[in-house]
């Protein structure tokens, strides 16, 4: 019972705290599941982010749905999860009641943009975390590099290409090379 309450404490606190949605808590996610409570490896949470990218739902919910389970099994994934969108819901729906009161407040639009600043920061962060622990090898740089130049010139041109569409092709172009790769091992062993 304490390491549910544990887990829905550890992801209420990343929840109540991080603007910006999923990619800016993963570096909270990591710093609380891998390098505090020794939840999951750095492994994990490299697969884990990977894994929560590639499915239906938020990337942080999908974190916290993940180390619970892996931590208390359904139960706990429950609890975790719970503990993610709790925050994120009770203020959301607090400001929802009072919004256009609330940007009128000079300070509060101004907390906003420094918000927004922060945001890119931790966002910036947890790419170059990520990038880090990344295996470097040609061809994962090669996929990294152009799904990076993809992305970019989507935004400069205003393209309507969907990001859903970089991360498939990526995921192929990625599941291709290891194939090819296990092959080419499987064949000079025989």
């Amino acid at each position: 019972m304490k390491e549910l309450f544990e887990l829905f404490l550890t992801f209420a606190k990343i929840g109540s705290f991080t603007f910006g949605g999923g990619y800016a808590m993963l570096s909270l996610i990591e710093d609380a599941c891998v390098q505090k409570k020794a939840w999951i490896t750095h492994d994990d949470m490299l697969n884990l982010t990977v894994v929560a990218e590639s499915t239906p739902g938020p990337i942080a919910v999908n974190c916290a749905t993940f180390v619970g389970y892996k931590r208390r099994g359904v139960f706990g994934a429950a609890v975790a999860t719970f503990g993610m969108i709790l925050p994120s819901f009770a203020i959301i729906l607090l400001i929802s009641a009072f919004f256009d009161r609330f940007l009128a407040i000079r300070w509060v639009a101004g907390a906003f943009q420094g918000v927004k600043a922060a945001v890119g920061i931790l966002i910036v962060n947890a790419a170059l975390t990520l990038f880090r622990k990344m295996p470097k090898t040609a061809p994962g740089i090669m996929i990294l590099a152009a799904a990076f130049a993809a992305m970019l010139a989507i935004d400069i041109f205003a393209l309507r290409v969907s990001t859903i569409v970089l991360l498939l092709v990526s995921g192929a172009l990625s599941f291709t090379v290891f194939a090819v790769k296990r092959a080419v091992k499987g064949g000079g062993e025989k």
